[in-house]
């Protein structure tokens, strides 16, 4: 067998196939036979009768699609089987439609009455498909088919369709903007839609057709914010950002008491360190006194429930897969939560640093923005910004951003260590950010400026001309803030000119050394020597700043200078460069005066010589948080097309009742009696609110309402806020509370006679009475003492506002019912200041005929002194027991977790100012858990404790099960190491997990301790100078005696009265609990109230701490 013949075999006679079908004339198609043979059997097996043959057709084409390949010559034989009855088929031809429908819309327009009665078809995949391809059919001429098609499908049974639906919407609305209107109306339809599958779809369709009718989503509120965990991963990002921008329309800002009290804390000082008695400063206190008495009236920040429920609804999406919908939770909490909650989006913002490079840029460009604004957030994750050698260079140099911006006094030698190893790194860009970055470091860091100059004084020996240039660069920048310091560094860059080549160095060294020049003044005129051999050869950037340098020191040492500044000029002067002619010819007319020369001349030093202010190095994502955060405009720092840009809070909340939906009358009443049960089980909230009003305003006789309120903190005030917002009596209920309230009134009038009558005789009974049944400590002095005032006041005063009226009257009832059915044996549990005084009324109505006046006797028989001094003493006498006369004020407790986060299970804690008994360096937290769910919680326990280097926590025996409705006290002590940093932990239940935190005052970390004059005096000598801190203050008026002064620092500080031979002073000591250091407090009245506080202290930054809240305590 020949070689020609073996050839051709092997070929498979593909050429002998193929010959005569390249020898057809082109025209006829026969190069492209096989795709033509292609599509002529797809079209037969379309035009076929068999359904299989059809359905295999339809794959295959659908199949071409997929792989990016042109189906449309297919067209008319797939859109007449538009009508086919195989439901498969169908589905297939309407995915080929929906892709075409655009390009061939005359042959799609000769079909729509197909569409139209696929509309109607029993199966909703192939209802929604065409509603598809007719929304896909972009010619304005059937737009009202469209419209009618969309107002259908938004009342179809199916959720999928309606989905389909809202879908269509924007695609008809960019067809045509007119029908905005009829739009709207079935937007408005769809958002009142439950199903999670049509949620983030009409959100969507929201967004582009009518983003600023806020008001179609007041009544959609609360049902989106619920939906939002089951919705898909699209339509959850979607609805996010939607309600982050409702948020910010709706809602306070919630850091709004941050920036009042900054504001008004710079006043205060002021007013404090006022001693000159001028007439215009006293103006000028008189104008503070009115702010301060302003920002006193202001009510304080309380969460609108509906905010939270947004906050507490998005948080678990933080663990979504989807980092979208990461970023986007992240970027709601950036803009919504309250600065000390928003560290919880931290962590699944560096969980995203492990997905792809492109997800890495996105999150790390969110990341540099919000690590400038809430820098100790992403502190902890400090290592999850080091950067790996097989980085991007994009990404290496955003990670080096957040590291710059995370850097402070502490971490900043570890981070420069990371830099240096980046220097050393072949990525020349990376290498220049890195130098930059120590730049910034150096300025942002007063302490580390002179070991980064160093740093960088030594990379000017570096090899690589583009990392010494850019130290040049750097240098030159860090010398214009301290030059006289460091001129030293410029004689040492002066040296480097023989050897940088580089231009921009050059250039940068010769700025420096021109424009120091008085500090080099022998250096400087050689370098110009030097400069003015190589003038010819250097580059025009080089040549520019060698005549600024003549021109500079030409002015400055014109001796030693004159003839080479001329020899500068005139090489100058016959440049190439046209710039550095002009530039000399207009420096000589300048320095060198003639008699043409003009005004200028005389100037020419101030010119020339001008003090240049230092360059400021900020971080380029300074001002992008103007940009909504994971937005495109703020990845691209410009606003894109369709953004929206966030607005602003609001100065005064919107009504929030516009967000209620009605209810059906049969759920509000049972639901309203729930509620009003649940509201009577408040002990702890009402404790904060009792302490903190009388001290506060008990005195301001018409603020008594407000008095309670404001002083109550964020807590209580919450807690009201929430059952305020929970009623909506109706009419007839209203009725029968005035009534109710008329009585109350009635009986106070009549019971105040005898109970003040016979409060002297039965008060030592009284006591026993109640430290036999009781074994919390009783209320303080000032609590009774403000109690008997309010007690005086006029009813006007007495009346609060009607939602604390009401509230209180429902509590009264219940009251009234469950001391029926208890034995009198059992106290009733605490409530807020006013609440407990009506109710001892009350009871004492029922069945103790003297229960009101409870401390009162104590205060009588004791003098104010008499009363501090027998502090700490294990006294029999019931009536000084140390019950009556323990600490001046009572515990203020703080809300840990609130009942809507804990579902039920509420906590508060106070520091009880007890011993640890387990282990005495440990401050006693005490922990109130309240029950108020249906069922029962069980298996209360700490867990996963995240504590700072040194703190310890001995948990609390585990609390088996606390039944619904029923209250436990535990107590669990925590080493705070003498720090005010926050103890993390988890709170869990036999279901749940809750992240709380406990932050101690300054004052709760000191234990009392006793001692004599002469000890104290002592003491006080060996701790002078730096653990010294003195502040002079103006005493308020009630504040002005001796016991008021000992009632409010024992109050700010767990401290122990010293006794004092002067009445003038008054003393106190404590050491601190966990290291026992010693804290001893002076405060000495002089004239009118004037008053000098001293504290001395080990521990400086205690005392600092301890001496602004005693001022605050003394001057509020």
């Amino acid at each position: 067998m020949s070689a020609t013949s073996a050839f051709n075999e092997e070929k498979g006679g593909s050429s002998s196939v193929g010959e005569p079908e390249y020898g057809h004339d082109p025209a006829s198609g026969g190069i492209f036979s096989s795709d033509y043979k292609r599509h002529d059997d797809l079209k037969e097996m379309l035009d076929s009768n068999k359904d299989s043959l059809k359905l295999e057709a339809m794959k295959r084409i659908v199949a071409m699609i997929a792989r990016g390949k042109n189906a449309s010559d297919l067209f008319p034989a797939v859109v007449k089987n538009v009508a086919c009855k195989n439901i498969e088929v169908k589905k297939l031809v309407y995915v080929y439609l929906v892709r075409y429908a655009e390009e061939q819309q005359d042959l799609a327009l000769l079909s729509i009455s197909t569409f139209q009665r696929g509309l109607k078809d029993p199966n909703q995949l192939i209802r929604a498909s065409a509603l598809r391809v007719l929304s896909s059919i972009r010619v304005t001429i059937i737009v009202p088919i469209m419209m009618l098609a969309i107002k259908e499908a938004a009342s179809d049974m199916s959720p999928y369709v309606r989905k389909t639906a809202a879908h269509a919407i924007p695609k008809l609305y960019s067809l045509d903007p007119e029908q905005k209107d009829q739009l709207i109306e079935v937007i408005e339809k769809l958002l009142a839609d439950k199903t999670t599958l049509v949620a983030g779809s009409v959100v969507m369709a929201f967004e582009e057709v009518c983003p600023e009718r806020i008001d179609l989503i007041h009544k959609n509120y609360r049902k989106l914010c619920n939906l939002l965990i089951d919705v898909e991963e699209w339509g959850q990002v979607v609805i996010i950002n939607m309600l982050t921008r409702y948020a910010r329309t709706q809602f306070l800002n919630p850091n709004i008491n941050e920036s009042l009290l900054e504001e008004g804390g710079g006043g205060d000082k002021t007013f404090y360190g006022s001693d000159d008695d001028d007439d215009d400063e006293d103006d000028e206190d008189d104008e503070k006194k009115a702010e301060a008495a302003a920002m006193a009236k202001r009510k304080p920040y309380v969460m609108d429930p509906d905010h939270r429920l947004l906050l507490r609804n998005t948080k678990p999406l933080l663990q979504s897969r989807n980092a979208a919908v990461v970023m986007a939770v992240a970027q709601l909490y950036f803009h919504l939560a309250p600065k000390v909650e928003i560290g919880v989006i931290a962590k699944a913002l560096v969980r995203l640093l492990r997905s792809h490079s492109e997800v890495q840029y996105v999150v790390l460009q969110n990341v540099a923005t919000m690590s400038i604004k809430r820098r100790g957030m992403f502190e902890p994750y400090l290592k999850s910004f080091y950067i790996r050698s097989t980085d991007p260079t994009q990404i290496k140099v955003l990670k080096l951003e957040v590291l710059t911006n995370l850097a402070n006094e502490t971490n900043i030698s570890t981070i420069l260590r990371e830099f240096q190893t980046y220097i050393k790194s072949m990525d020349k860009d990376f290498v220049a950010a890195t130098i930059q970055a120590i730049g910034r470091c150096a300025t942002n860091i007063g302490e580390v400026r002179d070991t980064c100059l160093n740093g960088l004084v030594q990379l000017l020996s570096n090899r690589d001309e583009l990392v010494v240039a850019e130290s040049v660069v750097v240098i030159k920048k860090l010398l214009q803030m301290q030059p006289e310091k460091h001129s030293d560094i410029i004689k040492h860059m002066a040296k480097l000119t023989d050897n940088i080549q580089v231009p921009m160095a050059r250039a940068s060294i010769l700025w420096l050394i021109g424009e120091y020049c008085e500090h080099v003044p022998k250096i400087a005129p050689d370098v110009l020597r030097k400069m003015a051999k190589s003038f010819t050869n250097e580059e025009d950037i080089v040549k520019l700043q060698i005549i600024n340098l003549a021109a500079k020191l030409y002015l400055t040492n014109s001796k030693q200078t004159k003839l080479l500044t001329q020899y500068v000029l005139n090489l100058a002067k016959y440049d190439q460069n046209y710039d550095i002619r002009d530039r000399a010819r207009f420096i000589r007319q300048l320095i060198v005066p003639t008699d043409k020369s003009g005004a200028l001349s005389k100037y020419a030093k101030k010119l020339f010589l001008a003090l240049k202010p230092a360059p400021v190095l900020e971080s380029p994502f300074k001002d992008r948080d103007h940009f909504q955060l994971g937005s495109l405009s703020h990845l691209l720092n410009a606003k894109a097309g369709g953004y929206q840009e966030l607005p602003d809070w609001p100065e005064a909340a919107p009504d929030p009742s516009v967000r209620n939906v009605e209810v059906p009358e049969w759920t509000k009443c049972s639901s309203r009696e729930k509620r009003k049960e649940k509201k009577v089980d408040k002990p702890f909230y009402s404790d904060s609110e009792g302490e903190s009003g009388p001290t506060e305003s008990a005195d301001s006789e018409s603020d008594s309402a407000s008095g309670s309120e404001s002083g109550s903190g964020s807590e209580a005030s919450r807690s009201r806020s929430e059952s305020e917002e929970s009623e909506e009596a109706s009419e007839s209920e209203e009725d029968e509370e005035e009534k109710e309230k008329k009585k109350i009134k009635k009986k106070k009038k009549e019971l105040k006679k005898p109970a003040q009558e016979s409060e002297s005789e039965q008060s030592s009974e009284e006591e026993e009475r109640k430290s036999n049944r009781k074994s919390k400590p009783q209320k303080s002095d000032s609590e009774s003492e403000s109690e008997e005032e309010e007690e005086s006041e006029s009813e006007s005063s007495q009346s609060e506002g009607e939602s604390e009226e009401e509230e209180s009257e429902a509590e009264v009832k219940k009251k009234k019912k469950t001391t029926a059915s208890k034995p009198p044996s059992k106290p009733a549990k605490k409530e807020s200041k006013k609440e407990m005084k009506e109710m001892s009324l009350l009871d004492l109505d029922d069945f103790e005929p003297t229960l009101s006046p409870q401390v009162t006797p104590v205060n009588a028989f004791l003098s104010n002194s008499l009363v501090t001094d027998l502090e700490g003493l294990s006294l029999t006498d019931t009536v000084l027991s140390p019950a009556t006369i323990a600490p001046s004020s009572a515990l203020k407790s703080y809300e840990l977790l609130h009942r809507i986060t804990g579902e039920g299970l509420s906590v508060e804690y106070c520091f009880s100012r007890q011993p640890f008994s387990p282990d005495p360096h440990m401050v006693a937290v005490q922990m109130q858990f309240t029950n108020s769910a249906a069922t029962e919680a069980k298996n209360l326990h700490v867990e996963d404790a995240k504590l700072q280097s040194g703190m310890r926590v001995k948990e609390f025996p585990e609390i088996e099960v606390l039944p619904a409705g029923e209250t436990a006290t535990v107590v669990m002590g925590i080493d705070f190491c003498d720090s005010t940093q926050a103890a993390n932990f988890q709170l869990c239940t036999h279901t749940r997990k809750f992240f709380v935190s406990i932050q101690p005052p300054v004052g709760e970390l000191m234990m009392p301790v006793f001692m004599t004059e002469n000890e104290f005096k002592k003491e006080q000598g060996q701790l002078m100078g730096m653990n010294e801190i003195t502040e002079k203050l103006t005493l308020g008026d009630k504040y002005q005696n001796e016991h008021a002064i000992v009632q409010r620092v024992t109050a700010a500080a767990n401290l122990s009265r010293v006794p004092c031979g002067s009445d003038k002073e008054c003393r106190f000591a404590g050491r601190t609990v966990t290291s026992g250091s010693l804290v001893l407090a002076t405060v000495a009245t002089k004239e009118e109230g004037a008053a000098q506080l001293t504290v001395n202290c080990e521990k400086m930054v205690i005392g600092t701490m301890l001496v602004k809240d005693i001022l605050q305590a003394l001057t509020q």
